[in-house]
């Protein structure tokens, strides 16, 4: 047997650098494992496009959608080495368009191009343009296009451009609109506007120029996913917009509205509530006879089917995983497919027969190695003003060996070791049971992972999310320090090993706990986060600055706070060792905001190790960085914690 063992209770643990070396390789092996998501149907749906990262970057392809038997072999369609966002088939299956980012950063392109890889153009976006990919029109001639302001002040502009010979039509302006749907004959467009948590959904006659606010006006709360369809018989009006929406709600529920040309408007409905869960996704047929519904229950998905007609509800079973996105419902009704996935599996495609309530997979599986992985558990615990908050944790697993040697096994780690909290994004994100390598990795090397939705996280509802606007971001951060004390307090860790890690707001999340709570935490890793508000709104894309002020605060009206809650001022007071990670080509949180952390800290000659990712945006796509990350995480944690 390879490397140093320690006696304990009868049995031989795997020294400290084998076990790191295991617990690398896994995380490695895990990244490798490449999954299938955002799909989008043929008329038909015996067809599906689809996103996966099976050769290290998202790229798209198709395949025939096969009820019964192995899936078929899909069909890769190379259009750049940039990575795949996102890909939609026409409504009249002659085009697929896909959102691509520019060099990996933030700024997309979009692209059109034949179902069988011909005919590939490039018609919207650059490395100095960004360029969001909206809905095909209904008769799938023609394809939705936005492009947001690159200078402050100045309106976003959405086009229908031809994608035979790349003609726009001007469709709608605005200064953060996101265009959500049109009418059939393309007269109506639905649009969403406003900042961040307070978005809104707006109507658009384009023959009037006229626009009507749905539900309320102004709005009172957020709306995100809306659509037209055709309104059930029992209905005088001719459409009837479906809204996910927390507008007067807890949480967001489906509303729906009747609408119609001229600004007519009718009473709006609750179509379905749940005091228990938030929806997260929304689809229908065009007749508008089914609604697809995918519902947030402390994070894990499930699905339910409405008849509009009747208003009868048919929950979904035996979802094959524990987390849906992307759902497509079929334009008959019949069939969904979308991606799902779980602690101990990638992302795959399944196909639910919305008839049968049958389900069948789509895509093909990778292997993955054949070790035991965590199933962590959801955790609640009260925070120090009462506010209940809730975490996912994995124990972490000790590979043990007999005193005669032999193979492994894998038994739960005791009580009062390390531990690690991992801080999600946003913070209107949430933390949920997803495949996470690196989460797998860590309570590999013996590191449990405690990963919470501290106020802020999506999820919970309205008064949750909004729980950390502005000065109420100080409670936010408590949250982090009770989330320590609970694993301390729970025997899950030591007080002197706990350590910090989060990405983008995370990742100033975890800067902010580094410097203004320096003695609670024994190292941290820091993963694209902001390090000063003044030079985060300075310096990143406008559109995001513009959306982001209703959040964290206006960078002139709120300068005194922002300077408050910046990590810079307080840099000097960091004590932990900190790994810091940065995207080379992030614009979202540009590099500055590493670059300032580390040389302060290396100023004074502290322990700080600095991870740039080239070729990376704020998101890590390729396969190539994501192991790297996992690697120098997994080992810099080892050494800080052990």
């Amino acid at each position: 047997m390879s490397g140093s063992t320690v006696r304990t209770g009868g049995a031989d643990r795997v020294g400290s650098s084998a076990r790191v070396e295991q617990a690398v390789g896994l995380g490695e092996r895990l990244v490798s494992a490449w999954g299938s998501w955002g799909p989008t149907m043929t008329r038909n749906a015996r067809r599906v496009a689809f996103v996966s990262d099976r050769h290290g970057s998202p790229e798209v392809f198709v395949q025939d959608v096969v009820v019964d038997g192995a899936p078929s072999e899909p069909v890769r369609i190379r259009l750049s080495d940039d990575p795949v966002i996102r890909v939609t088939w026409s409504s009249d299956g002659e085009w697929l368009a896909v959102a691509i980012a520019t060099d990996g950063g933030v700024k997309q392109q979009v692209w059109v191009v034949r179902p069988d890889g011909t005919d590939a153009a490039q018609i919207a976006g650059s490395r100095y343009q960004h360029a969001e990919l909206g809905p095909w029109s209904r008769s799938g001639h023609r394809v939705v296009i936005t492009l947001p302001s690159t200078e402050p002040e100045q309106p976003a502009r959405s086009y229908l451009v031809d994608p035979v010979s790349g003609d726009r039509d001007d469709l709608a302006v605005g200064e953060l609109i996101h265009i959500l749907d049109l009418s059939v004959e393309e007269r109506l467009v639905v649009l969403r506007d406003g900042q961040r948590g307070h978005e809104f959904v707006v109507v658009v006659d384009r023959l009037t120029d006229e626009s009507q606010a749905l539900l309320t006006d102004p709005p009172d709360g957020s709306a995100e996913i809306a659509f037209l369809r055709p309104s059930p018989a029992s209905e005088t009006s001719p459409l009837v917009a479906y809204v996910a929406t927390e507008a007067g709600l807890p949480r967001r529920q489906l509303v729906a509205q009747p609408v119609g040309p001229h600004g007519w408007r009718g009473q709006p409905r609750r179509i379905i509530e749940r005091a228990d869960a938030e929806l997260e996704y929304l689809d229908a047929d065009d007749a508008g006879r089914t609604l697809l519904l995918v519902w947030n229950v402390d994070g894990r998905s499930e699905l339910d089917l409405i008849n509009t007609h009747d208003a009868s509800r048919t929950p979904v079973p035996d979802l094959p995983g524990y987390v849906v996105t992307d759902p497509v419902l079929s334009r008959d009704g019949r069939s969904v497919i979308l991606a799902v996935e779980g602690p101990t599996r990638p992302r795959e495609l399944w196909r639910l027969d919305t008839n049968a309530l049958t389900w069948s997979r789509v895509t093909d599986a990778p292997d993955l190695p054949d070790v035991p992985l965590v199933e962590p558990t959801l955790e609640r615990f009260a925070a120090r003003d009462g506010l209940e908050l809730t975490g996912w944790l994995y124990r972490a697993v000790e590979p043990t060996v007999s005193s005669t040697g032999g193979d492994p096994d894998a038994g739960a780690a005791p009580p009062g070791r390390a531990a690690m909290l991992h801080l999600h994004g946003g913070p209107e994100s949430q933390e949920r049971p997803t495949f996470s390598p690196q989460h797998q990795a860590l309570a590999a090397a013996g590191v449990t992972v405690f990963a919470p939705n501290i106020r802020g996280s999506s999820g919970y509802g309205r008064d949750f999310v909004h729980a950390d606007d502005l000065a109420l971001r100080w409670n936010a951060l408590a949250d982090v320090v009770d989330c320590a004390r609970f694993l301390v307090s729970n025997g899950y860790a030591d007080r002197s090993r706990v350590a910090v890690e989060g990405r983008s707001y995370g990742g100033y999340a975890t800067l902010a706990s580094l410097a203004f709570t320096p003695d609670v935490f024994a190292a941290g890793v820091a993963v694209c986060g902001m390090s000063d508000f003044a030079t985060f709104y300075r310096d990143t894309e406008p559109w995001i600055a513009s959306a982001a002020a209703t959040k964290y605060g206006h960078p002139v009206d709120d300068a005194a706070l922002l300077d408050s809650l910046s990590p810079m001022r307080a840099i000097d007071d960091v004590t932990a060792p900190l790994l810091v990670v940065h995207g080379e080509l992030d614009t979202n949180v540009p590099i500055g905001e590493a670059h300032q952390v580390v040389a302060a800290l290396r100023g004074r000659s502290h322990d700080v190790e600095y991870l740039e990712l080239a070729g990376e945006g704020h998101e890590y796509r390729r396969a190539s960085s994501r192991v790297e990350l996992v690697r120098r995480m997994v080992t810099f944690l080892a050494a800080r914690l052990r």
